[in-house]
């Protein structure tokens, strides 16, 4: 089955928006995606675009997508944050996916990136095992820190 990957484009964000919902549920979190359709279009197509992505697409129908955006690292330089790399449940192991990933890795090289960085879930294993067959270095002794608008909030208010 033949598929295509192309840049995104706003009129793609519905589709975009179902991936999202559909990754969220693969990770146990169905209820933790808070984003709408109105936020994607302003944050992603506004005056100062936060993100980028690109989608895969069979027969017109997006079945695929790899959100990313810029970052910094004070020791590397201009980095991108792979944000989502999600291919619908009913069209993975057709590569779709990988060829999602090796989008994003040509984009970051060609333009300078020093680093591409994202994060996997410990459970994960088939995805870990994919990133470091590519030769990624999946950093075990790190762990992800967050504050989501109530803790910014109550930390705030201290």
């Amino acid at each position: 089955m033949s598929f295509t990957i192309r840049d995104g484009k706003k009129e793609d964000l519905p589709s975009v928006l179902k991936l999202i919902k559909e990754l969220a549920h693969f990770e146990n979190e169905s209820d933790a995606v808070e984003v709408t359709l109105t936020d994607l279009e302003k944050d992603g197509f506004g005056k100062n675009p936060l993100f980028q992505f690109f989608v895969a697409e069979i027969n017109e129908e997006i079945v695929g997508m790899a959100l990313f955006y810029p970052r910094y690292s004070t020791w590397k330089g201009p980095t991108i944050h792979l944000e989502d790399l999600i291919v619908t449940e009913d069209k993975r192991r057709l590569k779709i996916g990988s060829a999602l990933y090796k989008k994003v890795i040509e984009y970051g090289f060609n333009k300078g990136i020093k680093r591409i960085e994202w994060a996997v879930l410990d459970w994960n294993e088939a995805a870990i095992a994919f990133y470091e067959s590519t030769g990624a270095k999946v950093l075990r002794d790190w762990d992800t820190a967050q504050f989501h608008y109530e803790e910014m909030k109550n930390y705030l208010n201290k």
